[in-house]
């Protein structure tokens, strides 16, 4: 069977919105969690180390979706330090290590979007996803209806999250 095409054409002006937002500054969501007074249970922030911290994804594509993020708004990786590496790598396995206790799921998918046409949704302060993936869990609404269905509160998953992180 060949690769069947599905044409959209509706997606070109939505992309050609995309590209001329990208010439403006958006407030940067990690810029404006890290300046927030609200505490970490507020902002999702799950761990904070020397020089990044894990924050769950507000828009989680599975529940546990976390983040690794720097402190510094940089948003090319060649340009972190050789510290701001070796943090963001170590807390990265911490959180491999807390979805796993706190979760068990069949598998995990760790991955970093880098520019618009990959997928990131925040360009300009780079960010590593860590979150679980369990067999099966693709359903009819995700396919059908463009929706996800968590089974969990974005407080709760704070809550099991920090329980679980490695001291």
């Amino acid at each position: 069977m060949g690769l069947e095409r599905i044409w959209a054409g509706w997606r070109m002006p939505y992309m050609r919105q995309a590209a001329e937002r990208d010439g403006g500054e958006l407030p940067c969501v990690f810029c404006q969690i890290l300046a927030s007074d609200e505490g970490d249970e507020a902002t999702y922030v799950v761990w904070r180390g020397r020089l990044c911290f894990a924050v769950l994804n507000a828009f989680p594509y599975t529940s546990g979706h976390m983040m690794v993020v720097p402190y510094r708004h940089v948003g090319d990786p060649t340009e972190l330090t050789s510290e701001e590496a070796a943090e963001i790598w170590s807390a990265s396995m911490d959180a491999i290590r807390a979805l796993q206790a706190a979760y068990r799921p069949d598998g995990l998918n760790l991955g970093v979007n880098l520019g618009r046409a990959a997928g990131a949704g925040v360009t300009g302060h780079f960010h590593l996803h860590v979150l679980g993936r369990w067999t099966g869990d693709a359903n009819f609404v995700a396919s059908v209806a463009e929706a996800r269905v968590l089974p969990e509160a974005l407080p709760v998953t704070w809550e099991r999250l920090k329980a679980a992180w490695p001291s």
